[in-house]
Protein backbone atom coordinates (compact mmCIF):
# COMPACT_ATOMS: atom_id res chain seq x y z
CA UNK A 1 0.00 0.00 0.00
CA UNK A 2 1.25 3.55 -0.98
CA UNK A 3 -0.79 5.02 1.39
CA UNK A 4 -2.04 5.72 5.02
CA UNK A 5 -5.21 3.78 6.31
CA UNK A 6 -5.25 6.26 9.66
CA UNK A 7 -5.02 9.42 7.45
CA UNK A 8 -7.13 7.90 4.72
CA UNK A 9 -9.85 7.09 7.58
CA UNK A 10 -9.60 11.09 8.67
CA UNK A 11 -10.56 12.28 5.88
CA UNK A 12 -13.55 9.73 5.19
CA UNK A 13 -14.96 10.29 8.09
CA UNK A 14 -14.62 14.37 7.25
CA UNK A 15 -16.37 13.45 4.45
CA UNK A 16 -19.23 11.89 6.28
CA UNK A 17 -19.50 14.49 8.35
CA UNK A 18 -20.10 16.58 5.48
CA UNK A 19 -22.36 14.70 3.95
CA UNK A 20 -25.22 14.74 6.16
CA UNK A 21 -25.61 11.11 4.88
CA UNK A 22 -26.21 9.69 8.59
CA UNK A 23 -29.00 12.05 9.77
CA UNK A 24 -30.19 11.96 13.17
CA UNK A 25 -27.15 8.98 13.70
CA UNK A 26 -24.20 11.39 13.25
CA UNK A 27 -23.77 12.52 16.97
CA UNK A 28 -23.54 8.74 17.62
CA UNK A 29 -21.54 8.03 15.37
CA UNK A 30 -19.20 11.34 16.25
CA UNK A 31 -18.89 9.98 19.42
CA UNK A 32 -18.19 6.01 18.51
CA UNK A 33 -15.57 7.47 16.60
CA UNK A 34 -13.82 9.60 19.49
CA UNK A 35 -14.27 6.65 21.29
CA UNK A 36 -12.47 4.62 19.17
CA UNK A 37 -9.67 7.64 17.96
CA UNK A 38 -8.84 8.07 22.06
CA UNK A 39 -8.60 4.51 23.48
CA UNK A 40 -7.28 1.08 23.43
CA UNK A 41 -8.19 -2.48 24.22
CA UNK A 42 -11.61 -3.22 24.76
CA UNK A 43 -12.95 0.39 24.66
CA UNK A 44 -11.62 0.91 21.56
CA UNK A 45 -12.89 -2.54 20.01
CA UNK A 46 -16.09 -1.92 21.74
CA UNK A 47 -16.55 1.10 19.74
CA UNK A 48 -15.38 -0.39 16.67
CA UNK A 49 -18.38 -2.85 17.23
CA UNK A 50 -20.97 0.35 17.46
CA UNK A 51 -19.70 1.57 14.25
CA UNK A 52 -19.61 -1.52 12.43
CA UNK A 53 -23.55 -1.36 13.38
CA UNK A 54 -24.51 1.88 12.16
CA UNK A 55 -22.57 1.13 9.22
CA UNK A 56 -24.86 -1.88 8.58
CA UNK A 57 -28.13 0.74 9.24
CA UNK A 58 -25.72 3.10 6.45
CA UNK A 59 -24.86 0.50 3.88
CA UNK A 60 -25.63 3.47 1.21
CA UNK A 61 -23.52 5.62 2.98
CA UNK A 62 -20.34 5.75 0.68
CA UNK A 63 -18.07 8.02 2.96
CA UNK A 64 -18.81 5.79 6.34
CA UNK A 65 -18.47 2.74 4.14
CA UNK A 66 -15.04 4.15 3.57
CA UNK A 67 -14.14 5.03 6.73
CA UNK A 68 -15.13 1.83 8.12
CA UNK A 69 -12.68 0.11 5.87
CA UNK A 70 -9.89 1.99 6.80
CA UNK A 71 -10.76 1.29 10.41
CA UNK A 72 -10.84 -2.18 9.80
CA UNK A 73 -7.43 -2.15 8.62
CA UNK A 74 -6.32 -0.10 11.94
CA UNK A 75 -7.90 -3.50 13.96
CA UNK A 76 -6.21 -5.25 12.01
CA UNK A 77 -2.90 -4.02 13.12
CA UNK A 78 -3.48 -3.71 16.58
CA UNK A 79 -5.47 -7.05 16.85
CA UNK A 80 -3.97 -9.71 13.99
CA UNK A 81 -7.18 -11.82 14.03
CA UNK A 82 -8.74 -13.56 10.99
CA UNK A 83 -12.30 -11.75 12.12
CA UNK A 84 -11.18 -8.52 11.22
CA UNK A 85 -9.34 -9.80 8.01
CA UNK A 86 -12.57 -11.44 6.92
CA UNK A 87 -14.59 -8.16 8.02
CA UNK A 88 -12.18 -6.18 5.86
CA UNK A 89 -12.41 -8.32 3.16
CA UNK A 90 -16.57 -8.36 3.34
CA UNK A 91 -16.49 -4.57 3.68
CA UNK A 92 -14.34 -4.07 1.01
CA UNK A 93 -16.40 -6.81 -1.69
CA UNK A 94 -19.08 -4.65 -0.47
CA UNK A 95 -17.93 -1.31 -1.54
CA UNK A 96 -16.16 -2.16 -4.84
CA UNK A 97 -19.60 -3.83 -5.93
CA UNK A 98 -21.79 -0.52 -5.22
CA UNK A 99 -18.77 1.62 -6.01
CA UNK A 100 -15.96 0.08 -7.43
CA UNK A 101 -16.33 1.53 -11.17
CA UNK A 102 -15.57 5.01 -10.41
CA UNK A 103 -12.07 5.71 -10.72
CA UNK A 104 -11.25 7.63 -7.63
CA UNK A 105 -8.76 7.75 -4.68
CA UNK A 106 -10.83 5.76 -2.99
CA UNK A 107 -11.67 2.45 -5.13
CA UNK A 108 -7.86 2.61 -5.50
CA UNK A 109 -7.33 2.42 -2.25
CA UNK A 110 -9.86 -0.01 -0.75
CA UNK A 111 -8.74 -2.24 -4.07
CA UNK A 112 -5.45 -2.37 -2.45
CA UNK A 113 -6.73 -2.90 1.45
CA UNK A 114 -8.78 -5.93 -0.41
CA UNK A 115 -5.77 -7.37 -1.72
CA UNK A 116 -4.13 -6.65 1.73
CA UNK A 117 -7.23 -8.60 3.53
CA UNK A 118 -7.12 -11.73 1.22
CA UNK A 119 -3.23 -12.46 1.40
CA UNK A 120 -3.99 -11.95 5.41
CA UNK A 121 -6.55 -14.57 5.09
CA UNK A 122 -4.07 -16.63 3.22
CA UNK A 123 -5.92 -16.36 0.08
CA UNK A 124 -3.91 -16.44 -3.57
CA UNK A 125 -3.64 -13.66 -6.39
CA UNK A 126 -7.11 -13.69 -8.66
CA UNK A 127 -7.86 -12.51 -12.04
CA UNK A 128 -8.67 -8.53 -11.55
CA UNK A 129 -12.15 -7.58 -11.78
CA UNK A 130 -13.56 -5.14 -14.10
CA UNK A 131 -13.77 -2.66 -11.26
CA UNK A 132 -9.83 -2.53 -10.94
CA UNK A 133 -9.21 -2.59 -15.00
CA UNK A 134 -9.27 1.09 -14.56
CA UNK A 135 -8.00 1.66 -11.64
CA UNK A 136 -5.45 4.57 -11.15
CA UNK A 137 -2.20 2.82 -10.19
CA UNK A 138 0.17 4.14 -8.04
CA UNK A 139 4.26 3.73 -8.84
CA UNK A 140 6.84 5.56 -11.02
Amino acid sequence: MNFDPAIAARESFRLVEQSGELGPDWPAVYDAEETFSASAGEQATSAYLILQDFGRRHPDARALQQFLIYITWQQVIEHTSPTYFRTGLELCESYLARWGHRADTHVAQISALRASFRAGLGMGLEEPHEYEKDTIKGGD
